[in-house]
């Protein structure tokens, strides 16, 4: 007796596979964290585990395709006319609200220079619009950008204790505190 054999559709599925795979990693990141088993993206995304280390041959270039969309939106944002420093920073509270994960994988792969990338832009962002805010004179001279982007990891190490139903009322605690040290 044979048993039936899933047919593999090979290419023409490839990129609604990669896809399926990037959402059901930012699923799975956000509920689970980002040590979360890959078996688990795999099965979330309704494809084999081979399907997933064709796309994404380890945890670090999935984690990358994942938060790449997040990143970008950042940069869009602080791209926008009148975007402020608190317009950013309410978008990065928000993303870390949805998930821990992005900071998780940049502390974990501190030496790999795509996460360390990944993690310059973020900060780039932060420091454009820092900058703008202290040449307005509402920001403090001496902070930088990489101030900025320590701020946003301790927020995510509050809010990764934290369930998630009670995470945007710590954020908003957290920021509350400090912003009063970042104003001029």
């Amino acid at each position: 007796m044979s048993v039936a054999r899933p047919v593999n559709k090979g290419p023409r599925v490839a990129a609604r596979n990669r896809a399926a795979l990037i959402a059901a990693a930012r699923e799975v990141f956000a509920s689970v964290g980002y040590d979360a088993p890959l078996s688990l993206v795999a099965r979330t995304a309704g494809v084999g585990q081979g399907s997933l280390y064709r796309h994404f041959p380890d945890r670090i270039t999935l984690a990358l395709a994942v938060f790449d969309d997040g990143v970008a939106e950042l940069e869009a944002l602080a791209g926008e006319p009148g975007a402020t420093l608190d317009d950013v920073l309410t978008l990065v509270t928000e993303q870390i609200i949805a998930t821990t994960a992005f900071i998780d994988m940049v502390d974990a792969n501190t030496a790999d220079p795509r996460a360390l990338a990944m993690r310059d832009r973020v900060r780039d962002v932060l420091a454009d619009k820092l900058a703008e805010a202290q040449r307005a004179g509402t920001a403090r001279a001496d902070l930088d950008g990489d101030d900025l982007l320590l701020a946003v990891s301790m927020l995510a190490g509050v809010l990764a204790k934290r369930p998630a139903p009670a995470r945007r009322v710590a954020a908003a605690r957290v920021w509350s505190l400090l912003r009063r040290g970042m104003h001029a």
